[in-house]
């Protein structure tokens, strides 16, 4: 089953993607979120148009936000970094999250965005001190993202808060529910491309800590809740290890695309062109990686 969440009078809700071009309503973000074993199951309405609807983030607005970085071991060796022992955790807020086809600025000082394709995972009920193998159980449904960096902002101190909280940098899918994505550690492939050129080419199978052990250990620090997203983590490839660094200007446009999840697209213009526009993507299912 495959998720989105678009934009109504009363605020944000989620509906069910239905063949090409039909959304299923399923209630209001915060009704669905409250239960969304059992929201799935309660259609609230008759099919809508998708094409004439505004797409928003499938979160809810009291969603954390929880990103690990430096969970690829490729990835760790192309920076300067020793391979971590826990979860590397940093924050994000859901006002940085948009969906596909919203343009990225590039903030002011910044020499560009860095590119950083990710498996997202959503979980789906009240979860608490849960164990590494039962921790699959609390996921409700998976997403692509894409964790846009202002490498200048992040690297000059050493926590990574700004660098990873610019203006619409945190673009995701909608949600495929855990049913159709089985086990996020078998090896889904992410491929990203700037410009239709591949900059990473990695597999799930290379995380160090995975999504169960995310989960559990994220878990025994504080409750997680229907809707929290977790991000996690990014395979080698990323714009500031190379030589010389690449980086995303105004009109270059980034894909990520992860299989049996989704692909997103996103375009990339400078500060001043920036402007609050969300163009609905057509409701077809995802190409393969």
């Amino acid at each position: 089953m495959r998720l989105v969440g678009y934009r109504t009078a009363a605020g944000s809700a989620i509906g069910r993607l239905d063949g090409e071009s039909g959304l299923v309503p399923l209630g209001g973000a915060e009704q669905f979120w409250a239960d969304p074993a059992q929201a799935v199951l309660r259609p609230t309405g008759t099919a809508l148009d998708i094409t004439r609807l505004t797409l928003v983030p499938s979160v809810p607005p009291t969603a954390r936000v929880l990103c690990v970085g430096l969970n690829y071991a490729d990835h760790v060796a192309e920076g300067t970094f020793q391979r971590p022992t826990h979860p590397a955790v940093f924050g994000r807020w859901t006002r940085s999250l948009t969906v596909s086809e919203t343009p990225a600025p590039v903030p002011a000082g910044e020499q560009g965005l860095d590119w950083e394709g990710e498996l997202a995972a959503v979980i789906g009920r009240e979860t608490k001190d849960v164990s590494a193998d039962d921790a699959l159980d609390a996921v409700f449904g998976y997403a692509v993202f894409n964790d846009l960096t202002a490498r200048n902002a992040q690297h000059r101190t050493t926590q990574w808060t700004v660098g990873k909280n610019a203006d619409r940098s945190g673009p995701m899918s909608g949600i495929v529910t855990a049913d159709e994505v089985g086990d996020p550690g078998a090896g889904l492939r992410i491929v990203t491309r700037v410009n239709g050129a591949v900059v990473q080419d990695g597999s799930t199978a290379d995380m160090i800590f995975s999504v169960g052990e995310i989960v559990s250990y994220l878990s025994r620090a504080m409750t997680l809740y229907p809707g929290d997203l977790i991000v996690t983590g990014t395979p080698q490839g990323v714009g500031y290890a190379r030589r010389p660094p690449r980086f995303l200007h105004a009109g270059d446009e980034v894909t990520v695309e992860i299989e049996r999840v989704g692909c997103i697209r996103t375009p990339v213009v400078a500060a001043a062109e920036a402007v609050m526009t969300t163009r609905p993507p057509r409701a077809t299912a995802p190409r393969a990686a």
